[in-house]
């Protein structure tokens, strides 16, 4: 739900991107309740810790730590070490380590109750290819909280087993990049998308007695006119939104992934990044028209304008209240 929640609403949806400034609004008004310098790099990737306290801001070389609770300008921690752009971040379920993938070609776990900022575990493309570092654009930790999957600039998906390190790989589609990576809360399915505007479903189910995650192909389809940019399954497994460079997002049933609604308006320009509301009844996108907005996904009307970035926004971030 996104309806009025005083105490909490404020410091529940962030956004950032080219203007190199973080923005926490109070998702029932669209008004902004802070502005955040963040003057080194512009944000690539925006995520929330799961106890709502803190925002994990990913940009060049770096990932900060901001306090959500304080009017703190300045980051609490700065995990450093990756070189390059850090491309994704996020967060296993009780907040105890965080993940990152970045354009090193390098997947890092970081442990986030040390006080040395330590990285105990890593995984690198090169390793697992046999050739050079390939950028990864994309990773999602699996529902089991022990699988990683990364994404890769050659197209190439890894399943990286955090127990053991054991990895395996596979490639949907030749010649294309892997620009993002879901899967479902139910752990049913897992969605790839490129930069052709292909998407690649999935079955999963787990095998064997370490329980691992078999990937059986079920269905592929033209989710967009060019490059598909995000995809993310709802909370209730439903539906499957995609963001994409052709001006528009678009929500899918994830039954036979037909299209339900197409988000869209005049000069809205690329759409970067997505999330929904924990009722799957609404839905966040992020733009390269400055703002952010926030749809209905029944009518497909958007129902709330976030202005006030002076660039593109690039990522987005959002905690429910109910969540």
């Amino acid at each position: 739900m996104v309806t009025d929640a005083p105490e909490n609403d404020q410091i529940i949806l962030a956004t950032g991107g080219y203007d190199r400034t973080i923005k926490l609004w109070q998702t029932s008004s669209g008004i902004c309740h802070r502005s955040v310098q963040h003057a080194e790099s512009q944000v690539n990737a925006l995520e929330i810790t799961p106890d709502k306290k803190v925002l994990a801001v990913a940009s060049y070389q770096h990932i900060y730590m901001y306090d959500l609770l304080a009017n703190n300008p300045n980051a609490i921690v700065n995990y450093e070490g990756t070189y390059k752009n850090v491309t994704c971040v996020g967060f296993q379920e009780d907040g105890k380590w965080m993940y990152s993938g970045g354009e090193d070609g390098r997947a890092r776990i970081w442990d986030l109750r040390s006080k040395s900022n330590q990285c105990p575990k890593s995984f690198d493309t090169r390793q697992a290819s046999g050739t050079s570092l390939t950028p990864i654009n994309c990773a999602v930790l699996h529902p089991n909280q022990i699988e990683l999957l990364l994404g890769d600039q050659n197209g190439v998906i890894y399943r990286w087993d955090l127990r053991t390190d054991n990895h395996d790989q596979l490639i949907p589609e030749n010649d294309v990049m892997i620009l993002s990576i879901d899967i479902s809360p139910d752990s049913s399915q897992m969605v790839s998308v490129n930069n052709k505007g292909k998407a690649f479903v999935w079955n999963l189910s787990s095998s064997g007695t370490d329980l691992s995650t078999t990937l059986l192909p079920k269905h592929k389809f033209e989710a967009h006119r060019r490059a598909v940019l995000k995809c993310k399954y709802s909370p209730d497994s439903n539906l499957l939104i995609t963001t994409s460079a052709d001006q528009t997002a678009r929500v899918w049933n994830t039954r036979e992934y037909s299209l339900l609604q197409e988000l869209t308006q005049d000069n809205q320009r690329w759409v970067w990044d997505a999330a929904w509301s924990a009722d799957s009844q609404y839905v966040f996108t992020a733009s390269s028209d400055n703002f952010a907005k926030l749809w209905n996904v029944e009518t497909g009307k958007m129902e709330r304008e976030y202005s006030g970035h002076q660039k593109a926004v690039t990522a987005l971030a959002f905690r429910d209240v109910t969540a």
